[in-house]
């Protein structure tokens, strides 16, 4: 008798096998872990393998993805990447000139030292990848890698079963860095698609902060994230831990090419006191989309989410995140903005669970978002879940097209009609921009945006 296998199993195991193919138990000499080291990480991506040949590609009758069309990605048969050589010519569009010496770049999700730069960093702050890892942090890394709640999410668990190499930032007790760090994660475009697998650990240790900018782009000549672009599939997993009385204020851009598709995690644990600021900004690929995850670990911590989007033609951008508060006296604060335009579609899901003990809790949350075109689409679901009794809660959702009357205005001041709608939606995307805390940043992505209208 023949047995059926559901299209989501058999290409979910293709993905595996192209993933793992860069994968050996054997240390090569250019990334020289501590023997032990690397047998624990074998054991680690062994078990999300056998997760991974469990589970299967999300359909929309899975109540997280009900909103999110997997299938134009199942259309294509993505490839492990053939190594590349760039130089600085290639990257140069994306340097940020706060951050000239405060840089590690990946291409494919392979580290490029010859394209990074720590120098301007101070000694006792860790910025590289797993193959420059001091021991001391070879002998702990064991503790946060991987050990985030929902590490057994089906691409989370892919991510890890592929991992050969990851960014690490690890900051010592008490150590601040002023200077902003820049991880930059390029991937190149072939005409063979590609799977690129990304892979970023941040440790805040007691007393520590930084702020970190996660910048992800494609290698393509123009606009990046031109429709008529190449498809590849970027897997990423950013784990976060901030550890009490850290702050981390981390900054993570989406710019890849308009063809390609963008599944993202990112994982964060909070401790005591802590204070966690992140701004998600979304503008390439066909489709893409963002798991945010915060956990609180202590009572006191402070966690700040803004998120901008401006999507068009038919792209589709999800955002699901989740605030698990499990202690008193927290504070969240989560505004999220999407510019629809075309036949593009936006999704939000948004959930802050607030426990028993998670009493003198002040949270809020707004989603609002702006149809530029009929065409366009918006899902929209703030959730809310609280068991306590003396929070201060708060949700909401808006969706609405320009406003005429704003319009007029302006024109009646002598703009024309359509410097008078770019205006309004330069001003409606700026709230977000302007939150950013690199002024470079913001003027590059202030231009992408104006690009767009």
């Amino acid at each position: 008798m023949q047995v059926s296998v559901k299209l989501e199993v058999s290409y979910l195991d293709k993905l595996l096998g192209e993933a793992c193919k860069g994968v050996s138990p054997s240390v090569p000499p250019e990334f020289p872990l501590e023997i032990k080291m690397a047998a624990w990480l074998q054991q680690v991506r062994d078990r999300a393998a056998t997760s991974v040949r469990e589970l299967s590609i999300p359909t929309k009758r899975d109540e997280e993805w009900r909103f999110t069309d997997l299938s134009p990605m199942l259309k294509v048969d993505f490839q492990a990447p053939a190594p590349v050589d760039l130089d600085a010519l290639n990257i140069a569009p994306f340097i940020l000139p706060e951050t000239t010496d405060s840089r590690l770049v990946f291409v494919n999700g392979v580290f490029a030292p010859n394209l990074s730069s720590v120098s301007g960093l101070r000694n006792q702050v860790f910025v590289g990848n797993l193959g420059q890892l001091p021991l001391q942090y070879q002998e702990r890394i064991g503790h946060y890698l991987g050990k985030q709640p929902g590490n057994q999410e089906v691409f989370t668990a892919l991510n890890t079963a592929g991992l050969t190499d990851a960014a690490v930032v690890w900051l010592p007790k008490n150590q601040v860095v002023e200077k902003p760090i820049h991880l930059l994660f390029i991937a190149t475009q072939t005409e063979v698609p590609i799977l690129t697998q990304r892979r970023c650990l941040v440790v805040a240790e007691t007393g520590s902060s930084a702020n970190i900018v996660e910048h992800c782009v494609t290698a393509e000549i123009g606009c990046p994230e031109s429709p008529t672009s190449h498809p590849y599939l970027t897997n990423t997993v950013t784990e976060i831990w901030v550890e009490e009385n850290a702050a981390i204020n981390h900054t993570r851009v989406q710019r890849d090419g308009g063809a390609a598709f963008h599944v993202g995690k990112t994982a964060i644990a909070q401790a005591k006191n802590s204070r966690y600021t992140c701004h998600a900004i979304h503008l390439g690929g066909r489709l893409s989309r963002h798991n945010l995850e915060v956990s609180q670990m202590g009572e006191g911590t402070e966690t700040n989410l803004y998120g901008l989007a401006f999507i068009g033609n038919e792209q589709v951008t999800d955002t699901h995140s989740a605030i698990i508060l499990n202690h008193p006296h927290s504070v969240t604060d989560q505004l999220y903005k999407c510019i629809v335009d075309d036949k593009a579609h936006s999704i939000f899901n948004g959930k802050v669970y607030v426990s028993q003990a998670a009493q003198l809790t002040n949270a809020a949350q707004l989603n609002r978002n702006l149809l530029l075109s009929s065409g366009g689409r918006v899902d929209t679901k703030p959730q809310l879940e609280i068991i306590a009794d003396n929070v201060k809660c708060s949700h909401g959702a808006t969706v609405s097209q320009l406003d005429d009357d704003e319009v007029f205005y302006l024109q009646s001041r002598g703009l024309n009609a359509e410097a008078s709608r770019n205006l309004l939606i330069d001003a409606f995307a700026a709230e977000m921009l302007n939150k950013l805390p690199l002024p470079s940043l913001q003027h590059i992505l202030k231009q992408c945006v104006a690009c767009k209208v």
